[in-house]
């Protein structure tokens, strides 16, 4: 029944090789936001539940950028599996025009109207005026990271993952001391707090940029070609647009869905201490899922090199694996985390972030939820981010991943929290029902095999 696992330790090998990377990365990433709840955390239940709603759209412009790369990696894996540099720094010089053009035009927004634009988030006033002050001054700091990222995101696609991790890594260790400095005053500068928080993400960005630049000069295992990355040609713009486009619409839309239930959680009653456990939570639950995203990243990369390179024929066993295993994985992790949460979290890790016994109750119950579907979470990841779109299927895997969300989740989360106010807890399951349906619809489109496309070719 499980015979396609038998693919052996070549297989498996490479798997690790690649995700291990990946998930230190991850790791780092996720760090850098629990690092800063933690210091914000330090300064009150207030200043945190700011920080969690201002960092709502930049949730979303992260997507966004993760939209690029993803769309990019569709093609790079492809073309990378066939040895076509110039084709790959075209897509490149695409990726780096339409991230730079719109983090740039979302930074301005920001920057410039940064009361008005948080006050679309919630109606605490003193939580939305501390947001706006948070968010004027970290604006760009997704311009810099957009543009790295990308960087960052065509080498791993080019099996390179530990460019990343090394970049990162640098990144949140500037921006932890840093925000130490900021947020407390440290070595003579003033504090700050929640604006220090800011300018500390922003100066580890510009930091992650720099030395991306610098990579790039000294490299050369890869070099970006001018005449290509500046100036790419029409057809890789109309094939990039073809194959990227869905993956943008669909990280973008999804970023907006999923940034609608801290939105939801922003206008119930009590949500101060609503926004202030969902941000403990959050990152927690992300340390969990730096491993299942791991495995969706890889998968992509393995399924668009197996189908670059020509092997057509192995591509769905090596989907419905590695599909496998990521559901185990997300198993393992989510039972671990539950148990964590009343070991560990519960009792040591939340009375540092100085919460109320109601905020800590709220938090608890929503890492229990969560972590309850990660396995079902880690199987749809997989499946849509690595297999359907790392095979090319960028339009079912949209459909996919949206449907569910705009149609299900979304309406019964805002109906339950804001009409019939059955209170956070249905709120939660509402979300969640998104991964269940997702599922069976996802599990259909893999079996179909229709998945299967060379996007290298016109």
């Amino acid at each position: 029944m499980f015979s396609y696992m038998k693919r052996g330790r070549d297989f498996y090998r490479t798997v690790l090789s690649l995700a291990i990377p990946i998930v230190l990365q991850n790791l780092i990433t996720t760090s850098m936001g629990l690092l800063d709840t933690f210091m914000v955390g330090m300064l009150g239940e207030t200043p945190l539940a700011a920080v969690t709603m201002a960092n709502i759209p930049i949730f979303v412009e992260q997507l966004m950028i993760f939209g690029f790369q993803s769309g990019s990696s569709v093609l790079i894996s492809q073309f990378y599996g066939k040895n076509d540099e110039d084709s790959i720094n075209q897509v490149l010089g695409i990726a780096f025009y339409i991230s730079g053009g719109l983090t740039l035009l979302f930074g301005c927004i920001m920057c410039f109207f940064p009361l008005e634009f948080m006050g679309l988030f919630g109606n605490d006033a003193v939580v939305v005026g501390t947001a706006a002050q948070y968010i004027r001054i970290v604006a760009f700091s997704i311009f810099f990271g957009g543009l790295s990222e990308v960087y960052i995101a065509a080498h791993r696609s080019m099996a390179n993952p530990k460019l990343g991790l090394y970049i990162l890594a640098v990144s949140v260790l500037s921006n932890t001391f840093f925000n130490w400095v900021f947020i407390f005053g440290k070595l003579g500068a003033p504090a700050m707090g929640v604006e220090g928080a800011a300018l500390a993400t922003l100066m580890a960005r510009i930091l992650q940029f720099l030395i991306a630049l610098l990579h790039i000069l000294l490299n050369k295992r890869f070099r970006l070609k001018p005449a290509q990355l500046l100036r790419p040609s029409r057809a890789m713009l109309r094939r990039y647009i073809h194959y990227a486009t869905p993956v943008l619409f669909n990280e973008t839309f999804w970023g907006l869905g999923t940034a609608l239930y801290p939105t939801i959680m922003g206008h119930m009653a009590g949500s101060q201490a609503i926004l202030a456990a969902y941000g403990i939570s959050g990152n927690i639950e992300k340390l969990a899922t730096s491993l299942v995203f791991a495995v969706g990243g890889t998968t992509a990369i393995i399924i668009g090199n197996e189908i670059g390179a020509g092997r057509r024929e192995t591509v769905y066993d090596v989907g419905l694996a590695l599909n496998t295993l990521a559901f185990l994985t997300g198993l393992i992790a989510g039972l671990t985390m539950i148990g964590l949460t009343f070991l560990f979290f519960r009792p040591v890790v939340y009375p540092f972030f100085h919460l109320s016994d109601q905020a800590a109750d709220i938090a608890a119950m929503m890492s229990v939820v969560t972590f309850s579907f990660l396995s079902v979470r880690s199987f749809n990841t997989t499946n849509v981010v690595g297999v359907l779109r790392g095979g090319g299927d960028v339009r079912a895997a949209s459909l996919i991943d949206l449907s569910s969300l705009w149609l299900v989740s979304i309406p019964l989360a805002a109906l339950s929290g804001l009409v019939f106010q059955w209170g956070i807890l249905a709120v939660c399951l509402c979300i969640s029902l998104d991964n269940v349906i997702k599922f069976f619809f996802g599990v259909a489109r893999l079996r179909s095999g229709v998945w299967i496309r060379d996007v290298t070719v016109s």
